[in-house]
């Protein structure tokens, strides 16, 4: 029998429970819990080395969530493409398919606060809506299997919906988006990656923040699902007091490397309502990333991308490293702040215009346009 259903009931869900454990005020945490669900794992509550460190501002509720001067409750707008309850369909050929309100523990900056940890709202019965949208629309080759964590189903209960995704003709390609392997490893059994393996071409996008999370046990959960042949990349939030800095973060990159999975984004925390305390500023990013393109593997240097508010999508956000560019060349700066220059293409050589062919005085002749002999 799998030991992870009775781990996770061992999680600090209770504000008596958290307060007890963090030494924190009960009430202040059953006013937090009120706006979004609190629960943190034993396995990731004993990671925690110290009040405040990088994992404690995760998952541990702060006042500072109920702040309402910044921030809105939708920030990406995802309401406004969702045409079925359980369907964010915003680019193309690709959507977002939410099938659990379940998490292994909480975020506290969540974009998706507003409805994650409430089964009215990421609703099982919603899930038969979702694939026959899917069904009906055959320009969707891509279809990203989210939530809350499709993980805290069970076995069964996701391979039903693997099964009904593979099903569909017209989709190529099945990916799920999970933090389990950070919050909960015990969850990735054998018995999960023999299962998952039989839907592939299928992708998992995992979600670590810093380098103490990638602990043995996470490796071997991720481990697991290399294994079974399923590619791996990992999403990861920029952070204040987590990993806004350039040390951690190339750190991070590498280990991940290390347990085999290709760092993907760094994304902008959203702008969720109660967050502002963890979000840092896009100079920060700017500077985290100067430090991993050059200075690490080009294999550990992930997208940084900002998920524009208002739904507009991911936007790629880069150091400046183009200095001057013009129609003679393209003066760049390397990671060692050194310039370069490329010369730009000239385009096809333009011929020479044809010169008009001079009269030959001949001197005994007069003037004529063949050549002398001789």
């Amino acid at each position: 029998m799998d030991e992870w259903p009775q781990i996770l009931r061992g999680s600090l869900r209770t504000p008596e429970e958290i307060s007890a454990r963090f030494g924190l005020n009960k009430e202040m945490i059953r006013k937090v819990a009120r706006v979004f669900k609190t629960q943190i794992t034993p396995y990731y509550a004993s990671l925690i080395k110290s009040k405040g460190d990088p994992l404690y501002r995760q998952v541990v509720p702060d006042m500072a969530e109920l702040e309402r001067t910044n921030g809105v409750a939708d920030p990406l707008d995802e309401e406004r493409d969702s045409p079925v309850p359980s369907i964010i369909h915003r680019y193309p050929d690709r959507l977002l398919f939410l099938v659990s309100h379940c998490c292994a523990s909480y975020c506290r900056f969540c974009t998706r606060k507003r409805k994650v940890g409430d089964p009215s709202k990421i609703h099982p019965r919603y899930i038969e809506e979702g694939l026959d949208y899917i069904r009906n629309h055959a320009e969707i080759r891509d279809v990203i299997v989210s939530g809350g964590d499709p993980l805290m189903l069970s076995d069964a209960r996701l391979e039903y919906i693997l099964k009904e995704l593979r099903a569909i003709p017209h989709l190529e390609i099945l990916r799920v988006g999970t933090r389990v392997p950070c919050f909960l490893p015990q969850r990735v059994t054998p018995k999960l990656a023999a299962m998952l393996k039989k839907y592939h071409p299928l992708y998992i996008n995992v979600h670590f923040n810093h380098p103490d999370e990638l602990t043995p046990e996470a490796n071997q959960a991720l481990g697991l699902l290399a294994d079974a042949g399923i590619p791996l990349g990992c999403q990861t939030v920029l952070l204040k007091g987590v990993n806004d800095d350039p040390v951690i973060m190339r750190r991070l990159m590498q280990k991940l490397l290390i347990a085999r999975v290709r760092p993907y984004y760094i994304y902008q925390a959203d702008y969720v309502e109660g967050t502002d305390h963890l979000r840092t500023t896009v100079e920060k990013g700017i500077e985290v990333m100067d430090a991993l393109r050059g200075w690490t593997s080009g294999l550990a240097v992930p997208y940084y991308v900002i998920d524009s508010p208002g739904g507009g999508g991911k936007i790629p956000v880069l150091p400046k490293y183009v200095q001057t560019l013009d129609e003679n060349k393209v003066v760049m700066r390397n990671y060692a702040g050194e310039l370069y220059a490329y010369p730009q293409a000239q385009g096809t050589p333009k011929k020479r215009p044809r010169k008009e062919k001079q009269p030959y005085v001949d001197p005994c002749f007069g003037v004529t346009n063949v050549p002398p002999i001789g």
